[in-house]
């Protein structure tokens, strides 16, 4: 197959092509708020459309793309791995390349003062880390409950749903594994009630909740480790979006000074190329999961340890070590969080701002002033989650920015822009979030009009 000719002949059947085969109902919400681009080429932080216009990409592919799309150290490293013929997924036997992975992540947790950190699992995504994480922690303590936060999201396949605690993924797809609840952040005595039951196996956060970049202002976690150590409970740290620099520190559980007994990690692992998932965890527990000979696969992942996806996540870890990536998400990080409080005290919109390096929430509230607040009721009277929807749209439609809506129902929109940006993408997208703003002023307006059009689309879907 000449795969070069292929794309090149069908390039633009995109949308008609998933509309078909693939999810039509995504391929429509797509269309109405105006994300139905053909793009053609991709380079660090940005996208280029099939007649050649530039998107600052603030998505990052929901944080995949932390150093930058079509890195070409990550690309050549995996065209050596090609070049070489290499033996791969013999299953029977320690390949080299998930054993220097390995190294390498231990090595990167004792750098960060984690030496406990000592063995590693490798799999494929994210919720397949949760996944493991759950049956780790299970087989280390014998007992059957989960506790995760509420408004978590560890990722949607059965177990990590089970953990998620978000009533929209839930729906239609219960019931749901057994002995998985939710406590409230901050609700330390809530935690205690039930940690003191004594058949919990684990506590599962994520240091920043990616739906809506909820973290703990306080010492929280710190808290919620000693009642953990005291009742007998591990704690997984579920890094999927969070790890390798996204918070502005290689891990996100660093700002709180906790140590965790599992950490998972994928996404920014990947190098942008080969999905990659690692599990980070006690010796004593790994071992208490394969602790028999005849138990020594009892845990297993079929393209777990694959050579590709081990060679992208050592290049992964040393670009962002080599060109200072964890430093410079911090830095810009600081650089945006101040333009923002700089924008919230301009526009009477922004209720919030909370960023953690490059992850960052903004979110929207009701006006005090009586336009503002007839503008906030009517959208909302046609639906709740439309307001940060007119934000992302407006942002990609005039601006050719991609954004995203942090949460179901919630007024936050959300970034998640590659680590290797600097003042020119922080300005743009300040500048053009000002504009975007400034529109909503203008009540009647284009920015609401374009809030009508939207429901009216959305209704002729449904009735279609």
């Amino acid at each position: 197959m000449d795969i070069k000719k292929l794309i090149e002949s069908r390039m633009g059947e995109n949308y008609s092509l998933h509309h078909q085969y693939v999810n039509r109902t995504l391929v429509q919400v797509q269309k109405i708020i105006g994300f139905d681009k053909v793009y053609t080429r991709a380079k660090g932080a940005y996208l280029y459309d099939k007649e050649g216009n530039k998107y600052l990409d603030f998505l990052g592919g929901f944080g995949v793309f932390a150093v930058g799309r079509n890195n070409q150290s990550v690309k050549k490293v995996i065209e050596d791995v090609l070049d070489m013929d290499l033996p791969n997924m013999v299953q029977m036997d320690s390949a080299l390349l998930s054993g220097l992975l390995a190294e390498a992540l231990v090595k990167r947790f004792l750098n960060c003062g984690q030496p406990h950190l000592n063995a590693v699992f490798i799999c494929n995504s994210g919720t397949e880390a949760v996944e493991g994480a759950i049956k780790f922690a299970r087989a280390a303590t014998r007992r059957p409950r989960i506790l995760s936060l509420d408004n978590s999201f560890h990722g949607l396949s059965m177990g990590s749903l089970s953990v998620s605690a978000n009533p929209y993924f839930h729906e239609g797809f219960g019931p749901f594994l057994p002995g998985c609840e939710h406590v409230a952040m901050g609700d330390l005595n809530g935690l205690e009630h039930e940690l003191k039951k004594g058949d919990v196996a684990a506590f599962l956060f994520e240091p920043v909740q990616g739906k809506g970049v909820h973290f703990p202002q306080d010492d929280y976690f710190i808290e919620a480790q000693k009642l953990c150590r005291k009742f007998g409970t591990l704690l997984i740290c579920d890094e999927v979006q969070t790890g390798l620099g996204r918070t502005g520190k290689w891990f996100g559980f660093e700002h709180w000074h906790i140590e965790p007994d599992i950490v998972t990690l994928a996404k920014a692992l990947s190098g942008g190329y080969v999905p990659c998932g690692a599990i980070i965890t006690r010796r004593e527990i790994y071992q208490k999961v394969f602790n028999r000979l005849d138990r020594c696969i009892v845990h297993s992942s079929t393209f777990g340890r694959n050579n590709l996806a081990c060679a992208c996540g050592l290049a992964t870890l040393s670009i962002l070590e080599e060109n200072k990536l964890v430093e410079n998400a911090k830095n810009c990080g600081e650089k945006i969080e101040t333009a923002l409080i700089g924008l919230q005290k301009k526009y009477e919109w922004i209720k919030e701002v909370r960023v953690k390096g490059l992850m960052i929430g903004i979110e929207f509230g009701e006006p005090k002033s009586i336009t503002g607040k007839m503008a906030w009721k009517t959208i909302h009277a046609m639906d709740k989650g439309l307001f940060p929807q007119l934000i992302v749209s407006a942002l990609m439609a005039k601006h050719r920015i991609l954004s995203q809506v942090a949460a179901n129902n919630q007024d936050i929109v959300k970034c998640l822009p590659p680590l290797i940006i600097g003042d020119e993408e922080i300005n743009y997208f300040i500048s053009s979030l000002d504009e975007v703003l400034a529109e909503l002023k203008k009540f009647p307006g284009p920015l609401w009009t374009l809030g009508t059009n939207f429901m009216k689309a959305m209704k002729s879907q449904a009735e279609n």
